[in-house]
């Protein structure tokens, strides 16, 4: 069972804490929840494994559009770390998280250890939010996680070699089984915040990249991603040369972080903060 802890405006967000060691602060992709990390836990063995639901997603609190921000979600995984009494970790982000990793290597870079990219970086192809953008806080039509788990395969573009169990894990962590259909494991108003994100003319992130230097970091990249392209990895090599980096064959947006290419890169990511 998840514990929680209060955030500084009273919100009640869900964490796990499981293993000792070095701490890895798991941070989920944009609609997703701790569960996430699932496969990555064999990679992960023999450190201290901190994930955290964010607010208005899993079993945090849902507390609104307007608080729903990547700002808002960095200053709850500080929150976290305080809860614990940890100084510092090292963060482990997907997508969304990855984001929060970064402008933490801005805000608070004393507490951070290290940083592991899955499949972002500080330039997003703007056709692939284009497609996050139309499913995030509609409700599948499906009426039991089976027939989404069923679906899953013609949704997900550029996976390939994917288990029908492995689709039914995916399909039982982004949703929940309701009264004859399938529900959301986050409060659709997630919608309301993308939106409004949209509105707004891209945020220049490559400053935020810059600010890791120092740090020991690492990407992950799925090879049929349609979020992040080979020449912004290129250019995330330019200003790190010591970057850990992989292409996940068979993968798209996100790697699921148990293929052999990724736990390679998890394990020698690691090894530099061990």
């Amino acid at each position: 069972m998840p514990q929680h802890f209060t955030a500084t405006d009273g919100a009640r967000l869900a964490y796990r804490d499981e293993g000792t060691g070095l701490p890895v602060l798991c941070l989920a992709g944009l609609t997703r929840n701790m569960a996430d990390f699932d496969d990555a836990l064999p990679a992960l063995a023999g450190v201290r494994v901190i994930r955290m639901d964010y607010r208005g997603r899993g079993d945090s609190d849902w507390t609104g559009a307007a608080s729903y921000t990547v700002p808002q979600e960095a200053a709850d995984a500080l929150a976290l770390l305080d809860h614990l009494g940890l100084e510092q970790a090292a963060i482990l982000g997907t997508s969304r998280g990855g984001l929060i990793g970064m402008l933490l290597a801005v805000t608070a870079k004393p507490r951070l250890l290290g940083l592991c990219l899955n499949d972002i970086g500080p330039e997003i192809v703007r056709s692939g939010l284009e497609r996050i953008k139309d499913y995030v806080g509609r409700r599948p039509a499906a009426r039991t996680l089976a027939e989404v788990a069923e679906k899953l395969p013609a949704n997900s573009p550029g996976f390939e070699g994917v288990s029908a169990a492995q689709w039914q894990a995916m399909a039982d962590r982004l949703y929940r089984q309701g009264e004859g259909r399938v529900e959301l494991r986050y409060d659709p108003a997630l919608r309301e915040s993308v939106l409004a994100s949209f509105a707004v003319p891209p945020t220049d992130l490559w400053p935020l990249w810059a600010a890791t230097a120092g740090l020991p970091v690492a990407l992950i990249r799925g090879a049929n991603s349609d979020l992040l392209t080979p020449d912004t990895v290129a250019r995330m090599q330019d200003m790190r040369p010591d970057l850990i980096f992989t292409d996940v064959p068979d993968r798209a947006h996100v790697p699921f972080l148990d293929e052999p290419e990724a736990v390679a890169v998890l394990r020698r990511w690691l090894e530099q903060m061990e």
